[in-house]
């Protein structure tokens, strides 16, 4: 019980770390006249991914590579078939086209290269020198496209940060929230990952079990709230940009960062169960988006049930 008192504690303070982060970082922008568009696209559709990105630097450099990965690919495939299911139950979700052929693609096209740079089991160096550099890439593509004025999604970005209400008004008050943010984020992924690990070894299952599930979706809360609350708006393309987004920043951001911090093997479990399901997720999605450019609520449902399926699995069939 202990344990996971630890992972519950961790979650909060990750949770409430990235909100303050993000809430810190909007009101800095505005201050500095950083518009609305780039502001949504750095700040809120990449600082919701602070905990998965906190939390797999640090299992990375503990020594918990299982974590660091299994992080990662858990939250995909859960921004996927949990956020994404759930939100489009609560209203079915649209999306418009270039945020199809560019974000949903880019995924799919991450997924794939995981795919490819772990066929060696590890993540190097060099894999991670690709990562980043293909991040990079993305981020120059996906600003310069919106910012021409000849993108239908140019206010997708802009509409994010617009989520993300009740700012900090002084540089007092800024500058603590962001300090504070990210204290709350090291410290809340060090008590989350002392009570995975132990929650790990007391079930008898391995680490990355506990990385792909709990500490994955643990992780994933603040990309849960912003697309929840978008999706009761009714603003679907943020619902999905913003997960689109964060699934792009965890394969090349956060695996870029850490496995540049410290070569990352793979789990067996992962190269052979966990990466076929993101993958596979991944086309799914884009399948269902391209099918009438809206993911409806019978799909969502239909995600919903795949995710309750995985989580059956990874703790029966592949719980070693």
């Amino acid at each position: 019980m202990l344990n996971f008192l630890f992972v519950a504690i961790g979650v909060v303070l990750l949770t409430v770390g990235g909100e303050a982060l993000i809430r810190g970082s909007l009101a800095a922008a505005q201050r500095l006249g950083i518009s609305p568009l780039l502001s949504g696209l750095l700040i809120v559709g990449f600082g919701t991914s602070a905990p998965e990105l906190v939390v797999s630097i640090q299992a990375a450099l503990n020594g918990q590579p299982d974590i660091a990965v299994g992080n990662v690919v858990g939250s995909n495939i859960g921004n996927i078939l949990l956020i994404l299911g759930l939100c489009a139950v609560i209203t079915p979700l649209a999306v418009k086209p270039l945020v199809l052929r560019r974000d949903a693609v880019t995924v799919v096209g991450a997924s794939a290269l995981f795919l490819v740079l772990v066929g060696g089991s590890a993540l190097a160096r060099a894999d991670a020198a690709i990562l980043l550099l293909l991040l990079a890439a993305y981020l120059t593509w996906a600003y310069w496209t919106e910012r021409s004025g000849h993108s239908p999604s140019a206010t997708l970005h802009a509409a994010e940060a617009e989520e993300v209400t009740t700012l900090p008004k002084t540089t007092l008050w800024i500058t603590a929230a962001v300090l504070v943010g990210l204290a709350l984020l090291i410290g809340g992924s060090q008590v989350m990952l002392k009570g995975a690990v132990g929650i790990a070894q007391s079930l008898g299952v391995s680490e990355a079990v506990i990385g792909l599930t709990l500490v994955a979706v643990g992780t994933s809360l603040p990309e849960l709230s912003i697309s929840v609350i978008a999706a009761f708006r009714k603003h679907a393309d943020v619902a999905i940009g913003n997960i689109l987004g964060s699934n792009i920043f965890n394969l090349l951001g956060i695996l870029g960062i850490s496995a540049l911090l410290q070569p990352l093997p793979v789990h067996a479990r992962i190269l052979q169960f966990d990466q076929w399901v993101m993958m596979g997720t991944a086309l799914i999605l884009l399948l269902f988006l391209y099918t009438g450019r809206r993911l409806s609520r019978l799909e969502g449902g239909v995600l919903l049930v795949a995710y309750a399926a995985y989580v059956s699995l990874s703790f029966t069939a592949y719980g070693v």
